[in-house]
């Protein structure tokens, strides 16, 4: 696969090539992806993956799709407190290998299968799962609407779509105290465990262009989608947005 390099001066790569760029980077992190994960969040993201599968337990789904799934935390998470079938789509192979060595130590190759796809071209018909998530990883998509619209495509009229991602926190002085950790520490310590010197500078930059969770909102009704909500979690570190087909 051919690396790609973000223009000199900033992380952010350019449209056309995000795809790839974020497929390459997620190769090369996978190794030690679940480990700073859990260190530079404090092991709240145990949490906050807990807060946002809560939401489907009243649905009941028995067919999960979890895009983006990435190591398969989330995954595995919801396959326990769902107790459902779980398909878990991902763009970078070398994450999904840590994953399916993990799904193998704990016995859940029969309810979760993992596969590399995109998600703005989903291998599934239309009207095929009972609920969907993703977990940071909207903010990864080459094109946002094409994602979403592809989530309303394959979801069963009345499924359930769970969003949970990162934002930015508005409240002083935790404002100024979460941007300087994001900016500042999180890359640094990133970049020495992980030995890429561009993934943990990605982060906070690819948060910081994302849209607010009013506007994602609006995207997501755009999408398709005829009830949407969200909520902050942690004072607005991250927030869920919650929506139905």
């Amino acid at each position: 696969m051919t690396q790609m390099t973000p223009s000199p001066g900033t992380s952010r790569p350019d449209l056309k090539e995000k795809k790839k760029y974020v497929r390459h980077m997620f190769n090369g992190i996978a190794g030690t992806y679940d480990l700073l994960n859990h260190l530079l969040s404090f092991g709240i993201d145990h949490y906050w993956r807990w807060r946002a599968i809560r939401l489907l337990k009243p649905v009941r789904p028995e067919l999960l799709l979890d895009m983006a799934t990435g190591t398969g935390d989330f995954a595995i998470a919801a396959s326990r407190q769902l107790n459902c079938r779980i398909i878990g789509l991902d763009l970078s192979e070398q994450m999904l290998a840590v994953g399916h060595q993990k799904l193998v130590r704990k016995a859940l190759t029969e309810k979760i299968q993992f596969a590399c796809a995109d998600a703005e071209n989903i291998p599934a018909a239309e009207d095929t799962f009972d609920a969907a998530t993703v977990a940071f990883g909207v903010r990864n998509f080459e094109t946002l609407t094409r994602g979403l619209r592809e989530f309303c495509r394959v979801l069963k009229p009345g499924g359930h779509l769970v969003i949970l991602e990162f934002s930015k926190p508005r409240l002083f002085p935790f404002k100024q105290l979460y941007f300087f950790y994001f900016r500042s520490v999180l890359p640094l310590v990133g970049r020495l465990v992980s030995k890429d010197p561009e993934a943990y500078t990605y982060l906070p930059d690819s948060v910081s262009r994302f849209p607010e969770p009013e506007s994602l909102a609006e995207i997501i009704r755009n999408a398709g989608f005829s009830s949407v909500d969200y909520r902050p979690l942690t004072f607005g570190i991250v927030h869920i947005h919650h929506a139905v087909k």
